[in-house]
């Protein structure tokens, strides 16, 4: 079996369809190749001064660049890509709402060998979720072609299915090739891992993951994105990457004030949870009653 390929004009839910049925899909082309150029020339001083990984698992011949919010407006407007939000949304439409985990620019260098195949959600301390509850969407954005001599992330399709801590190997899984400009999505459950660079040139993608807002953020947005930066923010991208109430009483400051007063004092309100929380507690509690009849 091999990775499903959607078109750019796909839908929310196609996307969210094949993440539920196999836990990966590609769509083609979503910004064009000279777009995402732009992205790496922008990105070009942070990743030029990146130091390899310490260790196997990160790659001891890959960079990895954080800090994408602060550092390029041109990512800001990847982290907000409205099929992303809507895919994201339909994959976990369980939770009250969900928020920007991390922001990553992968570098896979000549030489590396294959990434040991892994579940993402396994940076939650290695909890053993319910199978079948997605916690996370990610995607990777092909900043040059991914090809499987360069390293293209492989993936196990149907393993999002799969009992926890299994183990796989290279030859268990697919790899996601894909041009400039394309993206990979795959959930947070999907076992899978950065492929061998096995070419004489990196192979270099943008990982963007999302996750429900009662969980903690893989990369502390709070700290990579400075206040004088989160300041200049839109406000749909400040309640994103967390300055929201996650949940009914999930992230109020001090006396229940609004996180987003803090860096938008015009805009917040005191008590627990926004105009969405408060819908969803309504529905939630109206489902619970149902259910307990």
């Amino acid at each position: 079996m091999s990775i499903t390929h959607l078109p750019a004009t796909t839908t929310a839910d196609e996307v969210a369809a094949a993440l539920t049925e196999v836990g990966a899909v590609v769509v083609d082309q979503m910004i064009t190749a000279q777009a995402m150029d732009a992205v790496a020339d922008e990105l070009k001083p942070w990743t030029d001064a990146t130091r390899f990984g310490p260790d196997d698992f990160s790659g001891r011949r890959t960079k990895r660049t954080g800090g994408l919010v602060a550092r390029s407006p041109k990512c800001r407007e990847l982290v907000m890509n409205p099929l992303v939000l809507g895919a994201t949304g339909k994959l976990l439409s369980h939770a009250t709402s969900f928020q920007l985990h991390l922001t990553q620019v992968i570098s896979i260098g000549p030489g590396e060998p294959a990434q040991p195949i892994h579940r993402d959600q396994w940076a939650f301390d290695f909890f053993s979720f319910p199978r079948d509850f997605e916690v996370q969407c990610n995607t990777i954005w092909a900043m040059t072609d991914f090809t499987e001599e360069n390293g293209a992330t492989r993936v196990v399709l149907g393993s999002n299915h799969f009992d926890d801590k299994l183990q796989f190997q290279e030859k268990d899984s697919e790899p996601a090739e894909m041009t400039k400009g394309s993206v990979l999505f795959y959930s947070g459950a999907v076992y899978h891992g950065g492929g061998a660079n096995r070419s004489n040139a990196p192979r270099v993608g943008i990982n963007i993951t999302y996750n429900v807002s009662w969980l903690r953020q893989e990369e502390n947005q709070y700290l990579a994105v400075p206040l004088e930066v989160a300041r200049t923010l839109p406000v749909d991208l400040l309640k994103l990457i967390g300055y929201r109430r996650g949940a009914y009483a999930l992230g109020y400051v001090d006396d229940l004030r609004d996180p987003l007063e803090v860096v938008r004092p015009d805009l917040g309100h005191s008590g627990l949870g926004d105009d969405d929380v408060q819908k969803k507690l309504r529905e939630k509690t109206a489902q619970l009653r149902v259910d307990n009849r």
